[in-house]
Protein backbone atom coordinates (compact mmCIF):
# COMPACT_ATOMS: atom_id res chain seq x y z
CA UNK A 1 0.00 0.00 0.00
CA UNK A 2 1.33 3.40 -1.29
CA UNK A 3 2.15 6.11 1.62
CA UNK A 4 -0.37 8.65 0.86
CA UNK A 5 -3.05 5.72 0.59
CA UNK A 6 -1.78 4.14 4.37
CA UNK A 7 -2.41 7.26 5.48
CA UNK A 8 -5.60 7.97 4.09
CA UNK A 9 -6.57 4.76 6.02
CA UNK A 10 -5.13 5.21 9.34
CA UNK A 11 -6.77 8.62 9.09
CA UNK A 12 -9.95 6.83 8.59
CA UNK A 13 -9.58 4.40 11.13
CA UNK A 14 -8.74 7.79 13.70
CA UNK A 15 -12.14 9.64 13.11
CA UNK A 16 -13.83 6.15 13.59
CA UNK A 17 -12.06 5.78 17.40
CA UNK A 18 -12.93 8.60 18.03
CA UNK A 19 -16.60 8.13 17.15
CA UNK A 20 -16.67 5.26 19.28
CA UNK A 21 -15.72 7.74 22.25
CA UNK A 22 -11.78 6.57 22.67
CA UNK A 23 -10.14 9.09 24.08
CA UNK A 24 -8.51 10.77 21.43
CA UNK A 25 -4.85 10.79 22.48
CA UNK A 26 -4.91 7.27 22.71
CA UNK A 27 -6.68 6.79 19.67
CA UNK A 28 -4.11 9.22 18.02
CA UNK A 29 -0.96 6.97 19.75
CA UNK A 30 -2.48 3.62 18.96
CA UNK A 31 -3.19 4.44 15.32
CA UNK A 32 0.25 6.27 14.96
CA UNK A 33 1.71 3.24 16.71
CA UNK A 34 0.08 0.80 14.51
CA UNK A 35 1.06 2.59 11.12
CA UNK A 36 4.42 2.75 11.66
CA UNK A 37 4.94 -0.64 12.58
CA UNK A 38 3.39 -1.56 9.18
CA UNK A 39 5.77 0.65 7.28
CA UNK A 40 8.76 -0.16 9.35
CA UNK A 41 7.39 -3.99 9.89
CA UNK A 42 9.28 -4.10 13.25
CA UNK A 43 7.56 -2.73 16.47
CA UNK A 44 10.85 -3.24 18.35
CA UNK A 45 12.34 -0.47 16.49
CA UNK A 46 8.78 1.56 17.55
CA UNK A 47 9.22 0.80 21.32
CA UNK A 48 12.64 1.90 20.51
CA UNK A 49 12.08 5.40 19.43
CA UNK A 50 9.19 6.43 21.79
CA UNK A 51 11.23 6.07 24.34
CA UNK A 52 13.54 9.08 22.75
CA UNK A 53 10.22 10.83 21.67
CA UNK A 54 8.76 11.02 24.98
CA UNK A 55 12.34 12.43 26.30
CA UNK A 56 12.44 14.66 23.73
CA UNK A 57 8.98 16.05 23.95
CA UNK A 58 8.39 17.28 26.83
CA UNK A 59 11.91 17.90 28.19
CA UNK A 60 10.97 20.96 25.83
CA UNK A 61 11.58 24.58 28.02
CA UNK A 62 9.08 26.06 25.54
CA UNK A 63 6.59 23.58 27.07
CA UNK A 64 6.70 24.68 30.57
CA UNK A 65 4.63 27.77 29.52
CA UNK A 66 1.65 25.30 29.50
CA UNK A 67 0.88 24.29 33.17
CA UNK A 68 2.15 28.03 33.93
CA UNK A 69 -0.59 28.88 32.11
CA UNK A 70 -2.86 26.59 33.56
CA UNK A 71 -2.34 27.34 37.06
CA UNK A 72 -2.84 30.81 36.52
CA UNK A 73 -6.32 29.96 35.29
CA UNK A 74 -6.85 27.84 38.08
CA UNK A 75 -5.34 31.17 40.68
CA UNK A 76 -7.52 33.59 38.44
CA UNK A 77 -10.84 30.98 39.05
CA UNK A 78 -10.34 30.98 42.62
CA UNK A 79 -9.46 34.70 43.29
CA UNK A 80 -12.59 35.96 42.67
CA UNK A 81 -11.75 37.87 39.32
CA UNK A 82 -14.23 36.37 37.39
CA UNK A 83 -17.40 37.81 39.85
CA UNK A 84 -15.42 41.34 39.73
CA UNK A 85 -15.15 41.23 35.87
CA UNK A 86 -18.93 40.22 35.77
CA UNK A 87 -20.41 42.46 37.97
CA UNK A 88 -18.51 45.93 36.43
CA UNK A 89 -19.62 44.92 32.98
CA UNK A 90 -23.38 44.63 34.33
CA UNK A 91 -23.19 47.25 36.09
CA UNK A 92 -22.05 49.52 32.95
CA UNK A 93 -23.93 47.41 30.50
CA UNK A 94 -27.00 46.20 32.37
CA UNK A 95 -29.82 48.44 31.93
CA UNK A 96 -29.13 48.08 27.60
CA UNK A 97 -31.52 45.90 26.22
CA UNK A 98 -29.63 42.29 26.11
CA UNK A 99 -27.14 44.21 28.14
CA UNK A 100 -26.49 41.42 30.83
CA UNK A 101 -25.92 39.18 28.10
CA UNK A 102 -23.34 41.83 26.74
CA UNK A 103 -21.64 41.77 29.93
CA UNK A 104 -20.83 38.39 29.80
CA UNK A 105 -19.10 38.61 26.91
CA UNK A 106 -17.45 41.34 28.18
CA UNK A 107 -16.60 39.43 31.22
CA UNK A 108 -15.41 36.49 29.16
CA UNK A 109 -12.61 38.57 27.48
CA UNK A 110 -11.13 40.22 30.69
CA UNK A 111 -11.12 36.54 32.16
CA UNK A 112 -9.29 35.41 29.01
CA UNK A 113 -6.92 37.57 29.22
CA UNK A 114 -5.73 36.23 32.46
CA UNK A 115 -7.23 32.12 31.75
CA UNK A 116 -6.04 30.98 28.77
CA UNK A 117 -8.52 28.30 28.14
CA UNK A 118 -11.69 28.44 26.64
CA UNK A 119 -13.13 25.56 28.93
CA UNK A 120 -12.53 27.23 32.17
CA UNK A 121 -13.27 30.62 30.88
CA UNK A 122 -16.78 29.22 29.83
CA UNK A 123 -17.54 27.00 33.33
CA UNK A 124 -16.21 29.80 35.11
CA UNK A 125 -18.49 32.74 33.79
CA UNK A 126 -21.31 30.09 33.65
CA UNK A 127 -21.53 29.97 36.49
CA UNK A 128 -22.12 33.54 37.66
CA UNK A 129 -24.11 34.68 34.34
CA UNK A 130 -26.38 31.75 33.73
CA UNK A 131 -28.54 32.08 36.54
CA UNK A 132 -28.34 35.83 36.45
CA UNK A 133 -30.13 36.32 33.02
CA UNK A 134 -32.08 33.37 33.53
CA UNK A 135 -33.44 34.98 36.89
CA UNK A 136 -33.47 38.04 34.84
CA UNK A 137 -36.00 36.16 31.91
CA UNK A 138 -33.65 35.81 29.19
CA UNK A 139 -33.97 33.00 26.84
CA UNK A 140 -32.46 29.74 27.36
CA UNK A 141 -31.36 29.94 23.82
CA UNK A 142 -29.77 33.43 24.48
CA UNK A 143 -28.37 32.29 28.12
CA UNK A 144 -26.53 29.03 27.06
CA UNK A 145 -25.55 30.09 23.44
CA UNK A 146 -23.94 33.81 24.29
CA UNK A 147 -22.06 31.75 27.33
CA UNK A 148 -21.21 29.24 24.89
CA UNK A 149 -19.49 31.71 22.14
CA UNK A 150 -17.93 34.09 25.37
CA UNK A 151 -16.56 31.32 26.54
CA UNK A 152 -14.44 30.53 23.19
CA UNK A 153 -12.70 33.86 23.93
CA UNK A 154 -10.17 32.42 26.59
CA UNK A 155 -8.21 30.77 23.87
CA UNK A 156 -8.44 33.59 21.48
CA UNK A 157 -7.36 36.70 23.84
CA UNK A 158 -3.55 36.51 24.77
CA UNK A 159 -2.23 34.12 26.50
CA UNK A 160 -3.55 30.95 24.87
CA UNK A 161 -2.63 27.75 25.24
CA UNK A 162 -3.27 26.73 21.18
CA UNK A 163 -1.75 29.31 20.41
CA UNK A 164 1.50 28.36 22.32
CA UNK A 165 1.68 24.79 20.83
CA UNK A 166 1.19 25.69 17.23
CA UNK A 167 4.27 28.41 17.65
CA UNK A 168 6.44 25.34 19.04
CA UNK A 169 4.94 22.77 16.15
CA UNK A 170 5.68 25.72 14.05
CA UNK A 171 8.44 27.60 15.21
CA UNK A 172 7.32 30.40 15.58
CA UNK A 173 7.73 33.46 18.17
CA UNK A 174 5.05 33.12 21.10
CA UNK A 175 5.43 36.85 21.60
CA UNK A 176 4.39 37.72 18.03
CA UNK A 177 1.41 35.23 18.07
CA UNK A 178 0.45 36.93 21.44
CA UNK A 179 0.29 40.21 19.76
CA UNK A 180 -0.91 38.77 16.80
CA UNK A 181 -4.15 37.16 18.29
CA UNK A 182 -4.94 40.95 20.33
CA UNK A 183 -6.98 43.00 17.58
CA UNK A 184 -8.67 39.47 16.50
CA UNK A 185 -9.66 38.96 19.98
CA UNK A 186 -10.96 42.15 20.66
CA UNK A 187 -12.79 42.05 17.08
CA UNK A 188 -14.57 38.53 18.22
CA UNK A 189 -15.78 40.04 21.59
CA UNK A 190 -17.02 42.93 20.17
CA UNK A 191 -18.57 41.12 16.96
CA UNK A 192 -20.12 38.78 19.76
CA UNK A 193 -21.68 42.08 21.34
CA UNK A 194 -23.06 43.09 18.21
CA UNK A 195 -24.71 39.64 17.61
CA UNK A 196 -26.50 39.90 20.97
CA UNK A 197 -27.69 43.95 19.83
CA UNK A 198 -29.23 42.17 16.88
CA UNK A 199 -30.40 39.15 18.14
CA UNK A 200 -32.74 40.67 20.96
CA UNK A 201 -34.06 43.48 18.44
CA UNK A 202 -35.08 40.49 16.04
CA UNK A 203 -36.39 38.04 19.07
CA UNK A 204 -37.26 40.78 21.95
CA UNK A 205 -38.91 38.68 23.96
CA UNK A 206 -35.70 37.12 24.17
CA UNK A 207 -34.02 39.54 26.55
CA UNK A 208 -34.94 42.57 29.50
CA UNK A 209 -33.19 45.41 30.48
CA UNK A 210 -32.08 46.18 34.11
CA UNK A 211 -32.33 49.36 36.04
CA UNK A 212 -29.45 52.18 35.26
CA UNK A 213 -26.73 51.80 37.64
CA UNK A 214 -25.79 55.33 39.03
CA UNK A 215 -21.87 56.70 37.93
CA UNK A 216 -20.51 56.47 41.55
CA UNK A 217 -21.26 52.52 41.86
CA UNK A 218 -20.10 51.92 38.13
CA UNK A 219 -16.96 53.91 38.68
CA UNK A 220 -16.71 51.53 42.48
CA UNK A 221 -16.64 48.09 40.76
CA UNK A 222 -15.02 48.90 37.79
CA UNK A 223 -11.91 49.73 40.35
CA UNK A 224 -12.58 46.06 41.17
CA UNK A 225 -11.66 44.89 37.80
CA UNK A 226 -7.88 46.61 38.51
CA UNK A 227 -5.83 43.14 39.04
CA UNK A 228 -6.73 41.72 35.90
CA UNK A 229 -5.74 44.91 33.72
CA UNK A 230 -2.40 45.03 35.73
CA UNK A 231 -1.83 40.93 35.82
CA UNK A 232 -2.60 41.11 31.85
CA UNK A 233 -0.26 43.86 31.06
CA UNK A 234 2.46 42.64 33.14
CA UNK A 235 2.81 39.47 31.30
CA UNK A 236 1.32 40.58 28.10
CA UNK A 237 3.64 44.28 28.23
CA UNK A 238 6.33 42.57 29.89
CA UNK A 239 7.17 39.91 27.41
CA UNK A 240 5.94 41.94 24.05
CA UNK A 241 6.62 45.81 25.11
CA UNK A 242 10.35 47.40 24.77
CA UNK A 243 11.76 47.35 27.99
CA UNK A 244 15.24 48.76 26.42
CA UNK A 245 14.91 51.90 28.56
CA UNK A 246 14.74 49.78 31.91
CA UNK A 247 16.51 46.32 30.68
CA UNK A 248 19.35 47.74 28.45
CA UNK A 249 20.50 45.36 25.55
CA UNK A 250 16.86 43.90 25.83
CA UNK A 251 13.66 44.38 23.91
CA UNK A 252 11.77 42.21 26.49
CA UNK A 253 11.53 42.22 30.22
CA UNK A 254 11.26 38.59 30.25
CA UNK A 255 10.31 35.62 27.96
CA UNK A 256 7.14 33.77 27.74
CA UNK A 257 7.85 31.34 30.07
CA UNK A 258 9.22 33.85 32.42
CA UNK A 259 5.65 35.89 31.81
CA UNK A 260 3.86 32.62 32.46
CA UNK A 261 5.23 32.10 36.20
CA UNK A 262 5.19 35.74 36.77
CA UNK A 263 1.66 35.81 35.66
CA UNK A 264 0.99 32.31 38.01
CA UNK A 265 2.83 34.13 40.70
CA UNK A 266 0.70 37.65 40.70
CA UNK A 267 -2.78 36.18 40.67
CA UNK A 268 -1.75 33.47 43.43
CA UNK A 269 -0.88 36.55 45.43
CA UNK A 270 -4.27 38.72 44.18
CA UNK A 271 -6.26 34.98 45.66
CA UNK A 272 -4.31 35.24 48.71
CA UNK A 273 -5.52 38.57 49.52
CA UNK A 274 -9.47 38.41 48.43
CA UNK A 275 -8.71 35.07 50.33
CA UNK A 276 -10.01 33.10 47.73
CA UNK A 277 -7.17 30.66 47.77
CA UNK A 278 -6.40 29.18 51.34
CA UNK A 279 -4.40 25.84 51.97
CA UNK A 280 -7.40 23.21 50.42
CA UNK A 281 -7.85 25.60 47.08
CA UNK A 282 -4.31 25.88 46.68
CA UNK A 283 -4.02 22.49 46.55
CA UNK A 284 -7.26 21.65 44.35
CA UNK A 285 -5.28 24.06 41.26
CA UNK A 286 -2.43 22.06 41.69
CA UNK A 287 -3.76 18.76 41.11
CA UNK A 288 -6.21 20.59 38.65
CA UNK A 289 -3.54 22.05 36.98
CA UNK A 290 -1.66 18.77 36.79
CA UNK A 291 -4.80 16.93 35.67
CA UNK A 292 -5.51 19.55 33.30
CA UNK A 293 -1.42 19.45 32.17
CA UNK A 294 -1.34 15.69 31.62
CA UNK A 295 -4.13 15.70 29.52
CA UNK A 296 -2.07 18.03 27.22
CA UNK A 297 0.61 16.66 27.00
CA UNK A 298 -1.01 12.99 27.29
CA UNK A 299 -2.35 14.35 23.51
CA UNK A 300 0.84 16.15 22.52
CA UNK A 301 2.77 12.25 22.72
CA UNK A 302 -0.37 10.98 20.95
CA UNK A 303 -0.21 13.28 18.34
CA UNK A 304 3.54 13.19 18.34
CA UNK A 305 3.16 9.52 17.33
CA UNK A 306 0.85 10.04 14.59
CA UNK A 307 2.42 12.57 13.16
CA UNK A 308 6.16 10.32 13.41
CA UNK A 309 3.90 8.06 11.14
CA UNK A 310 3.11 10.28 8.90
CA UNK A 311 6.82 11.51 8.55
CA UNK A 312 7.26 7.70 7.68
CA UNK A 313 5.09 7.87 4.78
CA UNK A 314 6.12 10.90 3.50
CA UNK A 315 2.64 12.46 2.73
CA UNK A 316 2.62 15.59 4.03
CA UNK A 317 5.56 16.12 1.16
CA UNK A 318 3.46 14.56 -1.00
CA UNK A 319 0.50 16.45 -0.29
CA UNK A 320 2.23 20.28 -0.49
CA UNK A 321 3.98 18.56 -3.80
CA UNK A 322 0.62 17.59 -5.22
CA UNK A 323 -1.14 20.72 -4.05
CA UNK A 324 1.47 22.95 -5.84
CA UNK A 325 1.01 21.07 -9.08
CA UNK A 326 -2.63 21.48 -9.37
CA UNK A 327 -1.54 24.91 -9.92
CA UNK A 328 -4.34 26.25 -7.65
CA UNK A 329 -4.65 29.74 -6.08
CA UNK A 330 -2.96 30.31 -2.64
CA UNK A 331 -6.57 31.74 -1.52
CA UNK A 332 -8.51 28.46 -2.76
CA UNK A 333 -6.33 26.27 -0.76
CA UNK A 334 -5.84 28.40 2.05
CA UNK A 335 -10.08 28.50 2.13
CA UNK A 336 -10.70 24.55 1.81
CA UNK A 337 -8.51 24.04 4.53
CA UNK A 338 -10.47 26.23 6.47
CA UNK A 339 -13.62 24.42 5.53
CA UNK A 340 -11.98 21.37 6.28
CA UNK A 341 -11.37 22.64 10.06
CA UNK A 342 -14.51 24.28 10.42
CA UNK A 343 -16.42 20.36 9.75
CA UNK A 344 -13.37 18.89 11.52
CA UNK A 345 -14.40 20.73 14.68
CA UNK A 346 -17.47 19.25 14.67
CA UNK A 347 -16.28 16.18 16.01
CA UNK A 348 -12.88 17.16 17.02
CA UNK A 349 -11.57 19.34 20.24
CA UNK A 350 -9.36 22.32 19.25
CA UNK A 351 -6.18 21.22 20.75
CA UNK A 352 -6.26 17.78 18.74
CA UNK A 353 -6.97 19.55 15.84
CA UNK A 354 -4.04 21.64 16.11
CA UNK A 355 -1.70 19.07 16.89
CA UNK A 356 -3.37 16.36 13.95
CA UNK A 357 -3.34 19.06 11.08
CA UNK A 358 -0.59 21.45 11.83
CA UNK A 359 2.26 18.93 10.43
CA UNK A 360 0.12 18.34 7.92
CA UNK A 361 -1.03 21.73 6.54
CA UNK A 362 1.52 24.33 7.32
CA UNK A 363 3.85 22.54 4.86
CA UNK A 364 1.39 23.31 2.33
CA UNK A 365 0.93 26.73 3.30
CA UNK A 366 4.95 27.09 3.18
CA UNK A 367 4.47 26.40 -0.23
CA UNK A 368 2.54 28.62 -1.41
CA UNK A 369 2.96 32.30 -2.00
CA UNK A 370 0.55 35.16 -0.42
CA UNK A 371 2.64 37.87 -1.38
CA UNK A 372 4.08 38.23 2.14
CA UNK A 373 7.36 36.76 3.82
CA UNK A 374 7.28 32.76 5.40
CA UNK A 375 7.34 34.35 9.10
CA UNK A 376 4.33 36.48 8.25
CA UNK A 377 2.53 33.70 6.58
CA UNK A 378 3.10 31.37 9.01
CA UNK A 379 1.68 34.45 11.73
CA UNK A 380 -0.99 34.32 9.88
CA UNK A 381 -2.64 31.61 9.40
CA UNK A 382 -2.00 30.36 12.81
CA UNK A 383 -4.20 33.56 13.74
CA UNK A 384 -6.70 32.25 11.23
CA UNK A 385 -6.47 28.45 12.42
CA UNK A 386 -7.03 29.45 15.99
CA UNK A 387 -10.19 31.20 15.11
CA UNK A 388 -11.25 27.95 12.76
CA UNK A 389 -11.07 26.32 16.03
CA UNK A 390 -12.55 28.20 18.24
CA UNK A 391 -15.61 28.01 16.27
CA UNK A 392 -15.20 24.09 16.62
CA UNK A 393 -15.82 24.97 20.08
CA UNK A 394 -19.64 25.69 19.62
CA UNK A 395 -20.49 23.98 16.68
CA UNK A 396 -23.05 21.47 17.07
CA UNK A 397 -23.33 18.06 17.46
CA UNK A 398 -20.31 18.31 19.94
CA UNK A 399 -18.71 21.26 20.85
CA UNK A 400 -17.06 21.39 23.56
CA UNK A 401 -18.51 24.66 25.31
CA UNK A 402 -21.78 23.83 24.16
CA UNK A 403 -21.14 20.58 26.73
CA UNK A 404 -19.97 22.69 29.49
CA UNK A 405 -23.08 25.22 29.66
CA UNK A 406 -25.28 22.77 28.89
CA UNK A 407 -24.54 20.48 32.32
CA UNK A 408 -24.89 23.63 34.07
CA UNK A 409 -28.77 24.10 32.85
CA UNK A 410 -29.67 20.54 32.61
CA UNK A 411 -33.25 21.37 32.19
CA UNK A 412 -32.72 23.13 28.92
CA UNK A 413 -32.68 21.12 26.03
CA UNK A 414 -29.51 21.14 24.08
CA UNK A 415 -31.84 22.35 20.71
CA UNK A 416 -32.22 25.80 22.26
CA UNK A 417 -28.63 25.88 23.08
CA UNK A 418 -27.68 24.92 19.31
CA UNK A 419 -30.46 27.71 18.25
CA UNK A 420 -28.72 30.51 20.36
CA UNK A 421 -25.05 29.82 19.22
CA UNK A 422 -26.07 30.56 15.57
CA UNK A 423 -25.50 34.53 15.61
CA UNK A 424 -22.25 33.91 17.28
CA UNK A 425 -20.91 31.18 14.45
CA UNK A 426 -22.14 34.01 12.25
CA UNK A 427 -20.33 36.38 13.89
CA UNK A 428 -17.17 34.27 13.69
CA UNK A 429 -17.35 33.12 9.92
CA UNK A 430 -17.74 37.34 9.24
CA UNK A 431 -13.94 37.82 10.98
CA UNK A 432 -12.73 34.99 9.67
CA UNK A 433 -13.57 36.60 5.96
CA UNK A 434 -12.24 39.57 7.41
CA UNK A 435 -9.47 38.28 8.10
CA UNK A 436 -8.64 36.09 5.02
CA UNK A 437 -8.77 39.36 2.53
CA UNK A 438 -7.54 41.77 5.25
CA UNK A 439 -4.33 40.21 6.53
CA UNK A 440 -3.13 43.49 8.41
CA UNK A 441 -5.68 43.04 10.99
CA UNK A 442 -3.69 40.21 12.64
CA UNK A 443 -0.60 41.67 11.91
CA UNK A 444 -0.50 45.27 12.00
CA UNK A 445 0.48 45.36 15.71
CA UNK A 446 3.79 42.60 14.57
CA UNK A 447 5.34 44.25 11.78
Amino acid sequence: MAGLELSLVAFALLLGAIFLRIPIAAAMAFTGFLGSWYVLGNPNAILSQLKSLTYDTFSSYSLSIVPLFLLMGQFATKSGMSAALFNAASDWLGHKKGGVAMASVGACAGFGAVCGSSLATASTMGQLALPEMRKRGYSDALATGVLAAGGTLGILIPPSVILVIYSILTEQNIVKMFVAALVPGIMAALGYMVAVMIYVRVSPGSATTAERVPYKARLKSLAGVWPVMVIFGLVIGGIAADWNWIKPGTQALFSPTEGAAVGAVATGLYGLWTRGLNLQTFKDCILQTASASAMIFFIILGAQLFNTFLAFTQTPQMIAEWVTAQGYSAMLILVLILIFYLVLGCVMDSLSMILLTIPIFFPIIESLDFGMSAEMTAIWFGILALIVVEVGLITPPVGMNLFIIQSMAKDIPIQRTYKGVLPFLLSDLIRVVLLLFFPGIALWLVF
